[in-house]
C-alpha cells in the first residue's frame, strides 16, 4: 500500500495547523513536522510523525547518522534533492546503509530522476515524492509503471489531501494488485445480416496503450448495443499489427468511455479517455494518442440479443475483427448465426449520459 504523507507548515498560526490536522488525520499515514509541532499532533492523535527529534521515524540532518540512528532500532528518513548523477550517487549510497525512507526531491527535472532511483532503488527503501498537488502525485505513481512508494502534500489546503487520496486510490500501474476487479456485462448476439454499404468517414482510434488478443473498444450505432471491436493485434501478410489501435467505423457511432458515458467518435481527441474492454468483461481506462478520419468501404452487421436488434458499422476489411465467446472473427467471414459480443444498455442517453427514464427509439 503507497503512503500518503503530508508537510505540517511551521508558519501556520497554531489554530489553522489544528485545523489542518483534524481535517486530514483520517487520510495521512504520516506527517512531516518541526520539533516544535510533535507535541501538537500527538495531542491530536494522528499515525506516525516524522521529525528531527521526537518523531516515530527521525528525520535526518545529515546522512551520515544513518548508522547511528539504526544501530538504535529507530526508522529513519533522510530528505535529498536531485540535480546531478552526484546526488544519485548519494542516495543510493544511504539506501544500501539501511535507510528506511528517502524524500526524493527534484530540483529541476522531475520525471528522470525518479526513473533512474526507481530502477536501481525499487524495493531497497521507499521513495517518497513530494508534490504540491493531486496531478503532481499521479505523476510520480506511475513512473516506471512502478512508481514512487509514497506521496508528500505540500499543500496548506486541506482538498489537496482529499484529492490526493483519490489519486492513490485510483492510478493504475502495472503492478498486479491495480488490476479492475469490476467487470461490465457481455451477452451473446447472433449475427443476422450483414450488408456491405459504400463509403464513409470511419474513425480509427489509436492509444497510448497496447492491447492484447480479445481486447479492444464497445462500439455501436446504438447505445443500448455496443459490439466489442478487437483491436489491431494480428499479424497478417499485407499490414504490421497495429495493436495501439481500434479501427472504430463511422464517426456518429457510440463507443463507451468511463463512468458508462458514450460518446460520438467524431467527439475523440488526443489526451481524452475510452474504455478498452476484453472478453471477460474487464476493462481499464486509457488516453487517446490520436484519431485519424479517412474514407473508406463500409459494412453495416445487424445482430439479435434478448429479442432485440442492434446495429454496428464498420470499415469493410479484413483487419476488422468483433469478438466473440471464444476468439475473433474477421468481418470477411462473418455469416448468419454467428456469435458476437455485445453490452447492452437500457434507457436513453443525454449527451452521452444514460438517463434510465427516457424513452429513445433508435434504429
Amino acid at each position: 500500500m503507497r503512503e500518503l504523507w503530508a508537510r505540517l507548515d511551521p508558519s501556520l498560526p497554531e489554530g489553522r495547523k489544528r485545523e489542518f490536522i483534524q481535517s486530514t488525520k483520517g487520510l495521512c499515514s504520516a506527517y512531516v513536522a518541526e520539533e516544535a509541532d510533535v507535541g501538537l499532533l500527538r495531542e491530536l492523535g494522528v499515525g506516525r510523525i516524522v521529525s528531527s527529534d521526537g518523531g516515530d521515524i527521525i528525520l535526518l540532518q545529515r546522512p551520515s547518522e544513518i548508522g547511528i540512528r539504526r544501530a538504535k532500532g529507530t526508522k529513519v528518513c533522510a530528505e535529498f534533492e536531485i540535480s546531478s548523477r552526484e546526488d544519485e550517487a548519494k542516495i543510493l549510497e544511504a539506501l544500501k546503509e539501511g535507510v528506511d525512507y528517502i524524500i526524493l526531491r527534484c530540483s529541476d527535472w522531475s520525471i528522470i530522476p525518479l526513473e533512474n532511483i526507481i530502477a536501481q532503488a525499487h524495493g531497497r527503501g521507499a521513495i517518497i515524492a513530494p508534490v504540491a498537488d493531486a496531478e503532481g502525485a499521479r505523476l510520480a505513481l506511475q513512473v516506471l509503471e512502478i512508481g514512487v512508494d509514497g506521496i508528500l502534500v505540500e499543500n496548506r489546503d486541506p482538498a489537496a489531501i482529499l484529492e490526493t487520496q483519490r489519486i492513490l486510490s485510483s492510478v493504475r500501474t502495472r503492478a498486479p494488485e491495480k488490476k479492475v476487479a469490476e467487470k461490465l456485462a457481455l451477452k451473446e448476439a447472433k449475427v443476422e445480416n450483414t450488408k456491405p454499404l459504400g463509403l464513409g468517414a470511419r474513425v480509427c482510434v489509436d492509444t497510448c496503450d497496447l492491447m492484447r488478443e480479445g481486447e479492444g473498444a464497445l462500439i455501436g450505432c446504438q447505445s443500448s448495443h455496443l459490439f466489442l471491436i478487437q483491436a489491431e493485434v494480428y499479424e497478417n501478410p499485407y499490414v504490421e499489427p497495429r495493436p495501439f489501435r481500434v479501427n472504430a467505423g463511422p464517426a456518429a457511432q457510440y463507443i463507451l468511455c468511463p463512468g458508462g458515458r458514450t460518446r460520438y467518435l467524431s467527439e475523440l481527441k488526443a489526451g481524452e479517455e475510452i474504455l478498452i474492454v476484453n472478453r471477460d468483461g474487464e476493462f481499464r481506462t486509457v488516453n487517446i494518442c490520436r484519431t485519424k478520419i479517412e474514407w473508406r468501404p463500409m459494412i453495416l452487421i445487424e445482430a439479435s440479443c434478448d429479442g432485440s436488434l442492434g446495429k454496428v458499422i464498420v470499415q469493410n476489411a479484413e483487419t476488422i475483427r468483433l469478438v466473440t465467446p471464444d476468439g475473433s472473427k474477421s468481418i470477411s467471414e462473418l455469416k448468419p448465426g454467428d456469435r458476437l459480443l455485445v453490452h447492452m444498455e437500457e434507457g436513453g442517453r443525454h449527451f452521452g449520459i444514460l438517463v434510465k427514464e427516457e424513452m429513445v427509439i433508435e434504429k
